[in-house]
């Protein structure tokens, strides 16, 4: 016998068949089972129609029985609410005292006792409601007491004691029916109340509020730490006290930075520390039930700890240096994340408090560093203005730097410690601004503050250079990038700064644009500012020179020069293609410079074709000879605006004719070449001025000729199948025709009465509208004919 697989593999293969066929026949016998079953139940029962072939389905209930029963219950209760308070309200005064008493006793005692019986018959949710109304007549009962015994109390201190008692009173009834689930969460509640409302009775102050309320959250914690895990009234008392707490902190907060005088504040700052210390122990003790709460405990007490040693150690309220003191109390929670032995969510909270009042510390003074840095910009309107400074600059206050280097400092220690993004780029930023605006807090001499700043600015592009595309790395590359701004504009004051200062930085930006190392992003943003440094260098010894402005371009058009004659190589560090887009953009401005004086906007046009030409020879640059031919064609025209020159046919002829020649060279060599590039320009040279000499002659010559020249270019083209003659000669032929007709058109159109164009119009859209897929059909020819053409 011959087998098609291996022993062993048919061998597993016939197991898990026969695997398979005992699991299906377990299956069918369960199954036979369940059926017998089935037809002995229905043997049983006689009088069941077996066969009954349908039954309407159940209506689904839309509400449940629960859900009901709740309803009703609640609803009950409110009702009962409602009417005990219209009775104490409304009916109260109609019965004596001992009715009066005797009804309260009895109601109350009735509501607050039926619970018990309710629930040994096991009717929870029935005892739950007369709970809740036995619980709101106590209330009532206070009500009435002070209405009618007590008119002439205090009402807040009564309530005050009316919120205690209540609070015991209901404490004790929960614990009583410990089934109930309302008493307990309402005990917690009332609770809240006795000690707020007994300072604000005895006028305790702002401070002292706060210390009531604290204290309320402190035994709300304690009830939180002792209470069962997941219990109402724990979690409960959590949300209470944490309100609670948040207004105690606030409060004392609030009443430090408000105090005038260093006297005033010992007595919020004890609240604050109170606080702060109870916060950091909470979190310490319930750090392992919830870790995120833990945290966030953490760095509100770490917070409250800043406030608190801040409000005893800060200067006059109106000190530059109170911001600094703030910060040098907060930096000292940040060793909180190597504390041995303390528990994970207490350290990082405290950390995060740390590191917030230090983000805070640096949002403050942001207003004075940039007000600083921008003042400068003045100086665009007075440049080299004379010796002295042309604008004043808005000083920072000595405090600026030392917060920012503070900032710094502790920003590079937790990146050693912690590894994470964050510190390092905080620090990066911070220690730029600080040491950038140090010399200008010194008041050192003007010179040596641009030496200073410049050398700032030589780390920061250091630093994006070394640490690439990190975020590290931007960051430092965003400080170079405003370091050099700012004093280049500084620098504009003088000639010699302006010099000085664009020189060093163009010569830093230009060697990190060689680093190869560094990533092509941060390479090519540094060659950028290299060639807009060239630029600016040459814009003022173009001023130096005492030039005109519309001959600054003269010199500007160097940097396009330099580029388009040795541009960087294909492999070096320094990437091409921005430099290149830089220099163009730095050819434009020499043409713009010129833009008022025709005659040399016609030479710096020139010049600019020139350049173009010089690049179009190297191979991946061919199509820059299409710039070029436009910059020559514009540079002609503008030099014939110029002159005064009437007959531009005189001067653009001469050029056609061996443009033309070339082109037809150049197809004999290279029959692939577009006929735009060989036809192009030449046809372009005549053509184009001449249509707008037409346009503006009034005499029929040189319409017709221009019309008689386009029509033999069109047929040449259409001849030839070649589609720069086709095209151009049939545009200008369309417009010279145009033109030709315009005043016929006029005359016509003045003759119409004002209701004929309208009409016309509307029967036109319908003839257009009717033939539309057609004339798309045919249009679609028409283009894939002229693409045929080469």
């Amino acid at each position: 016998m011959e087998n098609a697989l291996p022993p062993a593999e048919e061998l597993l293969l016939v197991d898990r068949e026969l695997a398979q066929l005992d699991a299906r026949r377990t299956f069918l016998l369960g199954r036979r089972s369940w059926l017998l079953g089935q037809l002995q139940a229905a043997a049983a029962q006689p009088w069941a129609h077996p066969a009954r072939p349908w039954s309407p389905p159940a209506r689904p209930a839309e509400a449940s029985a629960p859900g009901a029963q709740n309803v009703l219950l609640t609803l009950g209760a409110v009702l009962l609410g409602v009417a005990a308070l219209a009775f104490t309200l409304v009916s109260w005064g109609s019965m004596g005292i001992g009715g009066r008493a005797a009804v309260l006793a009895v109601v109350t005692a009735a509501a607050l006792a039926a619970p018990a019986l309710l629930l040994h018959r096991g009717l929870g949710s029935t005892a739950e409601s007369v709970a809740a109304v036995g619980l709101t007549l106590t209330v009532l009962d206070a009500y009435a007491l002070y209405a009618v015994g007590l008119p002439d109390a205090d009402g807040t201190a009564y309530a005050a004691w009316a919120a205690g008692l209540l609070a015991a009173v209901w404490a004790g009834y929960g614990l009583g029916l410990r089934k109930l689930r309302m008493p307990l969460p309402a005990a917690v509640l009332a609770a809240q109340l006795p000690l707020p409302l007994a300072a604000l009775a005895s006028e305790a102050g702002p401070t002292g509020v706060g210390w009531a309320l604290l204290v309320t959250a402190g035994l709300d914690a304690l009830l939180v730490l002792w209470g069962r895990a997941g219990s109402v009234p724990a979690w409960f008392a959590g949300v209470s006290g944490a309100v609670l707490g948040s207004g105690a902190l606030l409060t004392g907060l609030a009443a430090v930075l408000a105090a005038g005088t260093r006297s005033e504040t010992p007595a919020p700052a004890g609240l604050l520390a109170v606080g702060a210390a109870g916060c950091v122990a909470v979190a310490w003790r319930g750090s392992g039930a919830s870790p995120v709460v833990g945290r966030v405990l953490a760095a509100v007490g770490g917070c409250a700890a800043v406030g608190a040693a801040g409000g005893v150690l800060r200067p006059a309220p109106d000190s530059d240096w109170l911001v600094v003191v703030y910060l040098l109390v907060a930096l000292p929670l940040l060793a909180a994340v190597r504390a041995p032995g303390w528990p994970r969510p207490v350290r990082q909270g405290l950390t995060a408090a740390g590191a917030g009042v230090a983000a805070l510390s640096v949002v403050a003074v942001l207003p004075a560093a940039g007000l600083a840095l921008t003042s400068r910009l003045g100086v665009l309107g007075e440049v080299w203005a004379g010796s002295e400074p042309a604008v004043e600059v808005v000083w920072p206050g000595a405090a600026v730097p030392v917060v920012l280097l503070l900032v710094a400092a502790a920003g590079g220690w937790l990146d050693r410690v912690l590894r994470r993004p964050g510190p390092r780029e905080a620090a990066v930023a911070a220690g730029w601004a600080g040491l950038f605006l140090a010399p200008m807090v010194l008041e050192l001499p003007g010179p040596a503050v641009l030496a200073v700043q410049v050398v700032v600015t030589w780390a920061a592009v250091a630093l994006a250079l070394r640490w690439g595309g990190r975020a590290a790395g931007v960051v430092a590359a965003v400080c170079a990038l405003l370091g050099a701004a700012s004093v280049s504009a500084a620098a504009l004051d003088g000639r010699a700064a302006t010099f000085a200062v664009f020189g060093l930085l163009g010569a830093v930006f230009a060697a990190g644009a060689g680093y190869r190392s560094a990533p092509y992003p941060v390479r090519a943003g540094a060659a950028v500012v290299a060639v807009g440094y060239a630029t600016g260098l040459l814009v003022a010894l173009a001023a130096v020179l005492e030039l005109p402005v519309h001959r600054w371009g003269l010199l500007v058009l160097a940097v396009p020069a330099v580029v388009a004659v040795r541009p960087p190589r294909e492999a070096g560090a320094v990437p091409r293609v921005p430099v290149e887009i830089a220099a163009a953009v730095a050819g434009a401005l020499a043409v713009a410079l010129a833009a008022g004086e025709p005659a040399w906007l016609a030479l710096l046009l020139a010049l600019a074709g020139v350049v173009c030409a010089g690049a179009a020879v190297r191979p991946e640059r061919r199509r820059v000879g299409l710039a070029a031919g436009g910059l020559f064609l514009a540079a002609t025209w503008v030099r014939l605006a110029a002159s005064g020159v009437s007959v531009p046919e005189a001067y653009t002829l001469p050029v056609t004719v061996p443009a033309l020649a070339v082109g037809w060279l150049r197809r004999r060599r290279d029959p692939q070449a577009s006929s735009w590039a060989a036809y192009g320009p030449g046809l372009a040279a005549t053509l184009l001025p001449s249509l707008v000499a037409a346009w503006g002659d009034g005499h029929w010559l040189r319409p017709l000729l221009l019309g008689l020249g386009a029509l033999g270019v069109t047929l040449a083209g259409a001849h030839r199948r070649l589609q720069a003659p086709l095209l151009l000669g049939g545009a200008v032929l369309v417009l010279v025709a145009l033109h030709e007709l315009m005043p016929y058109v006029v005359q016509v159109v003045g003759a119409l009465p004002r209701w004929l164009p309208p009409a016309l119009a509307g029967l036109l859209l319908l003839a257009v509208g009717a033939t539309y897929e057609k004339r798309l059909r045919d249009a679609r020819r028409l283009r894939e004919a002229i693409g045929r053409l080469r």
